[in-house]
């Protein structure tokens, strides 16, 4: 990989231009969730380690270029300040002269980048600002990477620029499982429609070698077999594109893994009465809401063959039993076989972190990836601007 890492950097004395992710959810004034926060610590305390000052840019929420005390990111300072342990300045409208008037161990959070338009534009002028600010770039924000913005992007072609802890660990991981994976190679699928992740599907056959499509993007494959799907979730105007996939699939020599058995039921809600059935067998007046236990058996099987394993987008829909029993069970077998140290795991996507989590196997899985949009993009093959600008 061509990009630097910390430990590429002379941060001795600099002040250290560090983007990062803090984008997280808050009620009330107060943040719920720290994970994003969590997780950029040890690039803060390495850039201290090193001599540095970090100086650290993100954005929060969706301001459209203009400042909403609503979204500042003042709101995060408390949180902030509790995982490192010491205080933050935080400054609104920065300088290098009040940059430099700080003390050399400080720590500084700028507002919102997005309060100024020209950071969505990537606005020269905003990234030669910003490049003001600080003798080296560090990224750390790979959850923004497939965005080009000022902050991302545009200064990171002004300074010497590095990756940070937890976007090398997020580039490594995903190198580790479609770059160069040990093989052979399972990918998962799931998810509602097959038309958010056409070009993640038609990139992964060329890729995996099996793999595996679960959620309501199965019954789509299905219904393009022939197989009457009832009253499923399911893209009849993308049976073409199925059968496309499918024919790719075999020219390429992955395996394609769709339901053998299903779990069906008449309503959509929990505790709805239900019942498992042949695949083909779905009832006219029925929903396919889960894969069956003959599925998952082979899903297992698939995994006891991997070396590596690539997951995004549950099995069924998760979020109401019984309708999670699929995803709870295939997850469970191969968080065992990552423990056990027989499974390369990389998972990503909000669904499926939900999913993981609620499974209780994301945290056995080798890398869980926050990062959403970036990480489908990767997925997808795509490069992705704010990667690409460390090169």
């Amino acid at each position: 990989m061509a990009w630097k890492t910390l430990d590429d950097m002379d941060l001795a004395g600099k002040r250290v231009l560090t983007r990062v992710d803090i984008n997280v959810p808050v009620e009330n004034g107060t943040v719920t969730d720290a994970t994003r926060i969590e997780r950029i610590i040890p690039t803060v305390t390495d850039i201290l380690a090193k001599g540095g000052t970090p100086i650290l840019l993100a954005h929060f929420g969706r301001p459209k270029g203009q400042p909403n005390p609503d979204m500042s990111l003042r709101v995060t300072l408390p949180a902030l300040e509790k995982a490192l342990g010491r205080e933050v300045t935080f400054v609104e409208r920065p300088s290098r002269e009040m940059i430099d008037q700080l003390p050399a161990d400080a720590v500084v959070l700028v507002e919102n980048t997005r309060f100024s338009a020209m950071e969505e534009a990537n606005d020269p002028k905003m990234a030669q600002f910003l490049a003001t600010l600080g003798d080296v770039y560090c990224n750390d924000a790979f959850s923004a990477a497939h965005r080009a913005h000022a902050s991302t992007e545009g200064v990171a072609h002004l300074l010497p620029s590095c990756a940070g802890r937890l976007m090398e660990a997020e580039l490594r991981a995903l190198e580790s499982a479609l770059g160069s994976p040990d093989r052979p190679v399972v990918a998962v699928v799931g998810g509602a429609k097959v038309s958010t992740k056409l070009e993640l599907l038609s990139n992964l056959v060329e890729k995996v070698d099996i793999l595996v499509i679960g959620g309501g993007m199965a019954n789509t494959f299905l219904a393009a077999q022939g197989i009457d799907v009832g009253k499923s979730l399911c893209e009849h105007d993308l049976a073409d594109t199925a059968l496309e996939i499918a024919k790719k699939a075999t020219t390429t020599g992955c395996e394609l893994l769709l339901p053998r058995d299903v779990v069906v039921a008449r309503e959509f809600k929990e505790g709805a009465a239900s019942e498992v059935v042949k695949t083909e067998d779905c009832p006219v007046d029925a929903m396919i809401l889960d894969a069956g236990p003959d599925s998952v058996a082979h899903i297992c099987q698939a995994f006891d063959r991997a070396k590596t394993l690539i997951w995004n987008g549950p099995l069924g829909a998760f979020e109401i039993p019984p309708f999670d029993a699929a995803t709870n069970a295939a997850a469970a077998y191969a968080a065992g076989l990552s423990r056990s140290g027989k499974l390369v795991s990389v998972a990503g996507g909000g669904d499926t972190v939900a999913a993981l989590n609620k499974a209780d196997a994301a945290e056995s899985f080798t890398y869980i990836s926050t990062a959403g949009g970036a990480f489908l993009e990767w997925m997808e093959g795509k490069t992705l601007p704010g990667v690409a600008a460390l090169g």
